[in-house]
């Protein structure tokens, strides 16, 4: 297992209300996996961790459970519970290889992910893997559809799990996969019957990492009839998923949307600097997730950009390889995002 020595990985576990979220981490932590897993817990709700799981039930914050896992209520904020989780583990005191922060159902991950990079002291301890989120397949239409949280949550993930499909049509849940990738098209989405999923999709998943890959699906920088039958090869210009003509869309026209912004020409720098650090200051609470994997003058090496509402970095990455097309990909996910001005400006910004 590839690990950046002593960084403590991290993942985020979002989703609504009811949607499987305590199932899941139940699973992940009564399961024999021989990883010891330190489970921070936003809010104790009706449906906790079970305690005949846990070693003690007493009025300490961190209760170890009977396999080695640590289980811990946040009564104060997350910056803190994780600076003592960390300083425990150095004096010896705790032992856990892995951290998953479970959010309210109501949250929005964006503050929670920033924590692990705004900090110098928890990003010296801690490596945020990547962020999950729970869809209840039964009641997704209803919340997408009235709580922008929930919106949100899909914006941010890093990978989808859909629950409860075994509730609904097949049809319904094939027309929930295609709303949500139009809302999220860097997320690989699954289902997951009863919070069983392998651990292999849970942890290590790296998906928040500056990498110099761009997951995108692919169907979504194709076109937009996402294999159904094509016989009407409508304009595919027009705003994703607005007016298609298939009965399965169902017009739902959310407000977190996700456009890609291609380009074979390089960015001038500094102009591109300028215009994002622009962007962030205006936009920045609506931008959930952004990254990129760009050509830049004046370097041979890919320069690989990503962020979260208004913190953003960017890291140079390996060399062009030969061969390879030299071409600027972004993909920008967030809340009624201006696309014309985003595209418009970033147009501006090449060399």
């Amino acid at each position: 297992m590839s690990k950046t020595p002593g960084l403590i990985p991290a993942t985020i576990l979002t989703g609504f209300l009811g949607a499987g979220k305590t199932t899941l981490l139940k699973r992940v932590l009564t399961e024999a996996h021989g990883q010891k897993i330190a489970v921070i817990e936003n809010e104790f709700g009706e449906e906790n961790i079970d305690t005949d799981i846990l070693v003690s039930d007493t009025n300490e914050q961190i209760i170890q459970m009977s396999n080695g896992c640590v289980c811990c209520t946040i009564r104060e904020d997350l910056r803190t519970t994780l600076s003592d989780l960390a300083a425990k583990r150095r004096k010896g005191e705790l032992d856990f290889e892995r951290v998953v922060i479970e959010t309210t159902g109501l949250a929005d991950p964006g503050p929670v992910a920033q924590t692990f990079f705004m900090d110098d002291e928890i990003a010296e301890a801690y490596l945020l893997d990547s962020v999950l989120t729970l869809v209840d397949a039964k009641h997704a239409d209803a919340q997408l559809n009235t709580r922008q949280e929930a919106r949100m949550q899909v914006g941010f993930a890093d990978q989808i799990f859909i629950s409860k499909s075994d509730l609904v049509e097949p049809a319904a849940v094939d027309a929930l996969v295609h709303r949500l990738k139009h809302m999220n098209p860097r997320a690989p989405i699954q289902t997951a019957h009863f919070g069983e999923v392998a651990l292999a999709k849970v942890f290590d998943l790296r998906g928040f990492n500056l990498n110099a890959k761009l997951e995108i699906d692919p169907d979504f920088l194709k076109a937009d009839d996402h294999g159904h039958d094509h016989h009407h090869h409508h304009d595919h210009d027009h705003e994703h998923g607005e007016h298609c003509d298939h009965p399965h869309h169902h017009h739902h026209d959310d407000d977190v949307k996700s456009f890609v912004f291609r380009s074979d020409k390089p960015f001038n720098p500094a102009k591109l600097e300028d215009f994002l650090g622009a962007i962030v200051q205006v936009y920045g609470p609506k931008m959930l997730r952004y990254k990129g994997v760009l050509n830049m003058k004046g370097t041979d090496k890919k320069v690989i950009f990503q962020g979260v509402h208004q913190m953003m970095g960017s890291d140079l990455g390996p060399k062009w390889m030969p061969g390879e097309k030299k071409q600027s990909k972004m993909v920008f996910i967030g809340i009624d995002l201006p696309k014309d001005v985003l595209l418009q400006g970033l147009e501006g910004c090449l060399a």
